[in-house]
């Protein structure tokens, strides 16, 4: 298989949960973080975790887990500094790289490895990216390594959209809303503990 590096961004500010971490909230017995984490790490694939800077509770939900953390300083300047982070961290025989929302309770392993295997199948050289099961793209998207330096030379918080729209995608539907729910308000997670009762 194409050498593929797992980036689970989990650096944000959580600015629109009222006060309350959105990657620390329970699923059952786990924290959001550590369900996204250890889904990632059942991969087989190598996983970088990016976090904010210390002191910061998340650190600890990653241990025993994900061994590789890259701080972001500059986390709060948008996402393109947790892109720019991840890829710099990236060892150089990655020859791609799949970005993965820690805030997305659906997402399993099965999907991630079903978005590595259609990436490698296309020879590494074609963005991937996940989709809802009615086509609607959403997340992750597997960046192949010859874009790794227009990505790391953004700014703001557009992540990669404005260098991914320049390319021809391969879209990948994943089950359900798989790629497509993220927790980021707490009225999502009213709504999705509701549905997931």
């Amino acid at each position: 298989m194409i050498p593929l590096t797992i980036l689970l961004f989990a650096a944000g500010s959580s600015s629109r949960m009222k006060g309350r971490d959105k990657l620390l909230e329970r699923i059952g017995d786990e924290t959001l973080l550590k369900r996204s984490a250890r889904r990632a790490v059942a991969t087989g694939l190598p996983v970088i975790a990016l976090l904010p800077p210390p002191p910061t509770p998340r650190a600890a939900e990653l241990d025993g887990l994900v061994g590789t953390r890259v701080t972001v300083p500059d986390a709060s300047d948008g996402m393109s500094r947790s892109i720019a982070a991840g890829l710099g961290a990236l060892p150089d025989s990655a020859l791609g790289a799949m970005m993965v929302m820690a805030d997305m309770p659906d997402l399993e392993t099965g999907d991630l490895l079903t978005l590595a295997s259609r990436f490698d199948a296309l020879g590494g050289d074609t963005v991937v990216r996940a989709a809802g099961a009615d086509g609607t793209p959403g997340s992750p998207a597997l960046v192949p390594r010859r874009l790794f330096a227009a990505l790391r030379s953004l700014d703001g918080d557009t992540g990669g959209r404005d260098v991914l729209k320049r390319e021809a995608q391969d879209i990948l539907p994943l089950p359900g809303r798989h790629a497509l729910t993220d927790l980021d308000t707490p009225e999502d997670w009213a709504a999705w503990r509701a549905r997931n009762r």
